[in-house]
């Protein structure tokens, strides 16, 4: 059965163990945790963080759906106010693509302490200089290092494809999966970003059975054409009664994370509201 999470990014404006303290409040059975500043920006996330983030999923029992690795805008002093993927695993610069790659370590070595099944990460853009076709090459060398370091530690890790970047839809995630032939990789589907595309969510949930490592929900307002913008379910216009009618037809029994970053003046409310929208979809029926 499909459990509920909510992602601590909507929490930016609290320490990663209030943010988690919080979501408990909610009636959520998991939390992501958001690899990235305030929360857990790794060079900076000291044994005393760790502890503190241990006492508090003791304390209210939430399991771990996900660590999010897709951004990490701790890496400057003056990263944008929206989600930011440099340095990407696709930079030809060699140092800063390492540094990604070795940043995507330090989530896996966090999943792996708090129990989490999985990691995402997104591709980033190719910037000027560099063409696609090299930017795939690029990821394909990342991943393969990133993957030796997760099966280790029996971690896998999730691709999140979004429009505009490299990898942008179902197909052409599955094609990198498919290059990449490692067991251990799959797609981190986020919903939005389907919809946003143009594709047929629950055509794209069904296509990628049994390669699903996590799910991120959230409603967009309109389909091909629309706005990337996470609201509330409710607040748009995706189907979810199809979305977890598919997740049903899959047999995906792991969690789906309410990915609400764009909440941050009002997290209480997003991740209640959000729960009270989506629960009869997933406890009511079972």
């Amino acid at each position: 059965m499909v459990e509920l999470a909510f992602s601590t990014n909507a929490y930016t404006r609290h320490s990663l163990p209030e943010a988690v303290r919080r979501i408990a409040d909610h009636g959520y059975a998991g939390v992501e945790l958001l690899g990235d500043d305030p929360h857990a920006y790794f060079p900076n996330f000291e044994d005393a963080d760790r502890d503190a983030l241990l006492e508090a999923l003791s304390n209210t029992d939430l399991a771990v759906s996900n660590i999010n690795a897709n951004t990490a805008m701790g890496y400057y002093d003056d990263a944008p106010p929206s989600a930011f993927f440099e340095p990407s695993v696709i930079r030809a610069d060699d140092e800063a693509r390492e540094w990604r790659v070795e940043y995507t370590k330090r989530a896996i070595d966090l999943a792996e302490t708090v129990g989490s099944p999985a990691v995402c990460l997104a591709t980033g853009r190719p910037l000027p200089g560099t063409t696609p076709g090299e930017a795939r090459d690029y990821l394909r060398e990342s991943l393969h290092e990133i993957l030796d370091y997760a099966e280790a530690r029996d971690i896998e890790v999730g691709i999140e494809f979004e429009p505009e970047l490299l990898i942008e839809n179902t197909d052409e995630v599955f094609e990198v999966i498919d290059e990449v032939g490692r067991d251990s990789l799959g797609v981190n589907l986020d919903v939005g970003h389907a919809a946003v595309y143009g594709e047929d969510v629950a055509e794209s949930i069904r296509a990628s059975a049994g390669s699903i490592t996590g799910v991120h929900l959230e409603d967009i307002v309109g389909g091909r054409r629309g706005k990337h913008y996470h609201r509330i379910p409710g607040e748009g216009n995706l189907d979810f009664q199809a979305i977890f009618d598919a997740l049903e037809d899959i047999g995906y029994d792991g969690f789906a994370t309410l990915e609400l970053y764009t909440y941050p003046d009002e997290p209480d409310r997003a991740a209640r509201e959000a729960f009270e929208a989506l629960e009869e979809y997933v406890y009511s029926s079972h």
